[in-house]
């Protein structure tokens, strides 16, 4: 019997609880891992939109769209996520963040 892919799992999860944000964020992280970036996002922005004060799914939603070179909307979550590291406090990913963002500025 085949072990079923990271992704696969997380599929079925997904399927079984739609509602479950976390195996979502997983899946999303899965498909990315796999090349699919383009069909991560839905998973990533529906994790950032369930919760105002959760940056990593905003970080990896950007990261995402800036390897599909949709650098404006990567931006808007970009930003979105590093508002959430300064108030949060999280001093790596607010360094990460705003390097990426001068590079979408250059």
């Amino acid at each position: 019997m085949r072990v079923p892919s990271r992704r696969e799992h997380f599929e079925a999860l997904v399927a079984r609880q739609p509602g479950n944000e976390l195996f979502r964020f997983s899946l999303a992280q899965a498909l990315v891992a796999e090349g699919r970036a383009e069909e991560a996002l839905v998973h990533f922005q529906s994790c950032a939109e369930s919760k105002a004060d959760w940056m990593m799914p905003r970080i990896l939603l950007g990261k995402a769209l800036l390897g599909l070179g949709r650098r404006d909307e990567a931006r808007t979550w970009l930003e979105s996520a590093l508002r959430l590291a300064v108030e949060q406090h999280h001093e790596e990913p607010e360094q990460e963040l705003r390097a990426l963002l001068a590079d979408l500025r250059a």
